[in-house]
């Protein structure tokens, strides 16, 4: 059987989104439940675009404290596009790291692993590109934003 070398990564953009406090419905049979609303951001860098306000991430919290994240934002372009980006996410760390961020500390992201598998789709000529490819991307949260660094998957 033949071993392939890994992929390499190319940066995309920076995105940085603001958040609303959640919305806590509470414990399901899923795990604890948060839904975030998407208040804007921005993405820079190979793509450059507003976040559209009134995305939202819904979030299952484990019982170990890890986060599963399911978002959908809208983003408008500066030459008029839209993209659609939908991303599910897992954060996670030392019990003690994860209280730290629950509690809107800023805690340096060395200290927990924050990654996300974005996906875009767009009817834009210009970035169709985006619909035929995969990303990954990096994320640190702050106390009212959360800031990405995103790379396609070569």
């Amino acid at each position: 059987m033949e071993h392939l070398p890994a992929p390499a990564l190319t940066f995309l953009a920076d995105m940085e989104l603001t958040v609303e406090n959640p919305h806590l419905p509470g414990a399901t049979h899923e795990g604890e439940r948060r839904i975030i609303r998407v208040t804007g951001g921005a993405m820079r860098g190979e793509v450059n675009a507003e976040v559209v306000p009134g995305g939202d991430d819904w979030i299952t919290v484990r019982e170990d404290g890890t986060i599963i994240q399911d978002v959908r934002i809208l983003l408008h372009t500066e030459d008029d596009a839209l993209i659609m980006m939908t991303y599910r996410g897992i954060r996670t760390g030392p019990q003690e790291v994860l209280e730290r961020l629950g509690a809107g500390e800023d805690v340096d992201p060395s200290e927990y692993y924050f990654r996300t598998a974005p996906v875009f789709e767009t009817a834009a000529p210009s970035y169709d590109w985006l619909n035929r490819r995969l990303f990954v991307s990096r994320g640190i949260r702050l106390p009212s934003k959360v800031n990405y660094s995103i790379y396609t998957v070569k």
